[in-house]
């Protein structure tokens, strides 16, 4: 049962920490409490992990499969990491989710399609990467998408479309949102994942929105060779307000631990990695 102060979509807690009570009336915007984090990591035994379950599956897993397992696998064995704030009230989501935009093809004029998948603890990653093949092919071919949404709300004249506008973030704002508006929108989603690598591009800075809940950004930059090892560049933008420093850090510490021992991965999504220390 809900209780007093809590979303749909997260429930209302209240943090004993009096610097983090008081940061969101100093830094009551989201972009105003950034932090950028740029790191390479080595993914040497991800990639054969991901080489030895191709030979057993009759679909293939991709790199960027493995990494959103791996994001998951995180948020789940540090759970800040799923925080939000919202008109200076914090919130712990109900649930984890993941989500990008995959593009029809590789070509400046293909359309984008937003995708959230809300992760389910007891699934396996490999069960995870079909069932991402699965509804990325569907909705490429369907070419529904909550994007539509969006594209219908253009065709407004500007004026109406500015009060529109006005309306839908104090929507946002009190956590009243309908699901059509939301449950296919990276903008609500725990982390927002970019594959900057497969347009050959490394882990730029991405910034955080004002509009929506999500309070983590991960750029995933091209796979190189250093000494003898492969590995990749990636970039997360956070809302420091939601932990600190130290706890994106250690975060960090995570991802590449799981990648480096990529056996955790054949455990359920869900099942917290123990404290690497």
């Amino acid at each position: 049962m809900r209780k007093f102060g809590d979303r749909k979509d997260a429930k209302r807690i209240y943090p004993k920490d009096p610097v983090h009570i008081l940061m969101p009336y100093l830094m009551s915007k989201r972009h105003e409490a950034e932090v950028y984090i740029n790191q390479d990591i080595d993914i040497t035994e991800l990639l054969k992990w991901i080489e030895e379950k191709n030979k057993t599956l009759d679909y293939k897993i991709t790199f960027f499969h493995a990494m959103v397992a791996i994001t998951a696998k995180t948020v789940y064995s540090r759970p800040l990491l799923n925080r939000f704030i919202k008109g200076k009230n914090f919130y712990q989501r109900n649930d984890v989710s993941i989500s990008f935009v995959a593009k029809d093809k590789f070509s400046d004029d293909a359309e984008e399609k937003l995708m959230v998948f809300t992760m389910d603890e007891d699934e396996l990653p490999v069960d995870l990467s079909k069932r991402i093949l699965d509804d990325v092919s569907k909705t490429r071919k369907s070419g529904n998408n909550s994007s539509d949404v969006y594209g219908s709300l253009t065709k407004i004249p500007s004026f109406i479309l500015s009060i529109v506008a006005v309306f839908v973030k104090w929507l946002d704002k009190k956590g009243w949102l309908p699901d059509f508006l939301t449950e296919d929108d990276f903008n609500f989603s725990t982390v927002l994942l970019s594959n900057l690598g497969s347009i050959k591009c490394g882990s730029v800075y991405h910034h955080l929105n004002e509009y929506g809940t999500n309070s983590v950004v991960i750029t995933i930059g091209t796979i190189h060779e250093e000494n003898g090892r492969q590995v990749v560049d990636i970039g997360a933008t956070l809302d420091e307000r939601i932990a600190d420093g130290f706890y994106f850090a250690k975060s960090l510490r995570y991802v590449q631990h799981i990648a480096a021992n990529p056996e955790l991965l054949d455990e359920e999504i869900g099942k917290v990695v123990k404290n690497i220390d």
